[in-house]
């Protein structure tokens, strides 16, 4: 509801098609020769690609609309004081419209991962249904009154969404020589890349209890 007509800061910052495309461009330069040792990952993200690209699909059907949305809701871009309590949202570069995905599902991929976004270790980073449940709590206190069917029955695509266009850009950053992201060691944005996937596993495997927490959440 803010009262001004804000434009895109970051032209297809969330859009997961020009993601893929851009991941597909990395592909065939395969500019560091990276490609043949990454092709399982290729090949699971490709089963999922077109279940991914949803949200175009709906917006450009004229069933999802996009609002006014912060689209990077980290836990570290709130401020809060000593006793934990809420003062503000900074880093407001990146607030423009989007779907409301970009807001419900990128915090999921932070605030519900039970490991580092960059973690070596697989069997840390799994999908917190705990921290899925508050934030859905208080997020449709207030939402469910102006969000659309069609935006509350995807949230659950919303979750995976994040995780699955985070190991996209993670692997194409990979493939094209490590370009975009900071790197700690030469390896860093693969392991990125795993983490990632495996954060999104565990998030498809909670779909069912997450659609049934959300109809539980309506119900009362």
């Amino acid at each position: 509801d803010i009262p001004v007509e804000l434009g895109e800061t970051i032209p297809d910052f969330h859009n997961m098609e020009f993601r893929l495309k851009q991941l597909q461009e990395a592909i065939t330069a395969d500019p560091v020769g990276r490609v043949a040792s990454v092709k399982p990952i290729i090949d699971e993200l490709d089963k999922r690609a077109d279940a991914m690209c949803l949200a175009e699909r709906l917006h450009r059907e004229g069933k999802l609309p996009k609002r006014i949305c912060h689209c990077d809701t980290k836990v570290n871009n709130m401020m809060f004081d000593e006793n934990g309590h809420v003062l503000c949202v900074i880093d407001l570069d990146t607030v423009m419209p989007s779907y409301i995905f970009s807001d419900f599902g990128d915090f999921m991929r932070t605030a519900a991962n039970t490991g580092e976004e960059d973690d070596k270790n697989l069997d840390n980073v799994n999908f917190n249904m705990e921290i899925f449940k508050a934030f859905t709590k208080g997020y449709l206190e207030t939402a469910k009154s102006f969000l659309t069917d069609i935006e509350i029955d995807n949230l659950p695509y919303a979750v995976t969404l994040f995780p699955y266009m985070q190991t996209v850009r993670f692997l194409t950053d990979y493939i094209n020589g490590d370009t975009y992201y900071k790197i700690k060691y030469p390896e860093h944005n693969l392991v990125r890349t795993k983490a990632q996937f495996k954060l999104l596993q565990s998030a498809e495997a909670a779909i069912p209890k997450m659609k049934a927490y959300i109809k539980e959440c309506l119900s009362k």
